[in-house]
């Protein structure tokens, strides 16, 4: 048996209505076959994301720590073993997996340190210096054929801000919007090629484990991968552990760590895009625009 935490369950439901229902009721069966056909047995409490449920077990044929992944397969989720493949082939400093199952999008991952993630560090301006040389490995890369592409996302938001901006109640919120969609017309025509991460954020870096070899290092994990240009990438990094005053020192520390100075204007305009993809999710919901989000756009913008 596998604990199911309520927060899991609520969210999939609120999320994904009867689907979402159902990939939790699944998920106690769907454990079980796995952990008998990998050969794995249960090492420590579940854990879970928005989307995910992740078992800490042990190989038995080697008694090797592994992590059990157990997700809803969607648009984000489904590249996720063609990215980790892709940056485990080059070295890029992404979480290596292990095993993969097609049918059901379950994910076998090397065991981090999960009581050591990044947002832990004391040092702040550290922390944006190690996320930005983690980030700048898994955007050297380039994207595999097949993974979703900024040029489509691009061009979705783009055809949605007549429609949804209109749909905030604050003027203020359609003014911002109407900005950030203007920035990413002017970029949509080169949405670049390299795999990205897109949820990049300090909580989703964790400390490699000694037993693994891998002591001392900084490790990605959960990506949401598409094709596109790194500058789309610098968003995760503002938001959270948001600090408004932060923003402009922590932008500009990521171009520099990304190799992005002379096209910082661009990175300027994918990070509004950033802005603009969660202001219309939002405004379908008839939410206003997150006020960090709005921050971050304002400061950017400089204003």
């Amino acid at each position: 048996m596998i604990e199911i935490p309520d927060e899991l369950a609520a969210t999939q439901s609120r999320f994904n209505g009867a689907a979402g229902r159902a990939f939790v009721a699944a998920l106690p069966d769907l454990a079980a076959r796995l952990l008998e056909r990998w050969g794995l047995r249960p090492d420590g409490p579940s854990m879970y994301g928005m989307c995910a449920l992740v078992l800490p077990v042990v190989r038995e044929a080697d008694g090797r720590p592994a992590a059990l992944k157990l997700q809803a397969v969607d648009e984000e989720t489904a590249g996720e073993p063609v990215a980790l493949r892709a940056w485990s082939a080059a070295g890029a400093g992404a979480v290596e997996l292990l095993d993969h199952d097609p049918e059901s999008g379950a994910l076998l991952l090397e065991r981090l340190d999960e009581r050591r993630p990044l947002s832990g560090e004391a040092d702040g301006r550290e922390a944006v210096k190690v996320l930005g040389s983690v980030l700048a490995r898994l955007v050297a890369v380039p994207a595999p054929e097949g993974l979703r592409t900024l040029g489509g996302v691009a061009e979705r938001m783009l055809a949605e801000v007549p429609e949804r901006v209109g749909l905030l109640a604050d003027a203020a919120d359609r003014r911002l919007l109407a900005d950030c969609a203007a920035a990413v017309r002017e970029v949509a025509g080169e949405p670049g090629d390299r795999l990205l991460h897109w949820d990049l954020h300090y909580d989703n870096i964790l400390a490699g484990r000694a037993d693994a070899g891998r002591a001392g290092e900084w490790i990605a994990l959960d990506p949401k991968p598409l094709a596109g240009d790194p500058g789309f990438e610098l968003f995760p990094a503002l938001d959270n552990l948001f600090d408004a005053d932060e923003v402009v020192w922590r932008f500009d520390a990521l171009t520099e760590a990304l190799g992005l100075e002379r096209d910082r204007e661009r990175a300027r305009a994918w990070t509004l895009g950033r802005v603009l993809q969660n202001g219309l999710w939002g405004a379908e919901e008839g939410v206003r625009l997150a006020p960090d989000h709005a921050e971050i756009a304002r400061r950017l913008l400089g204003r």
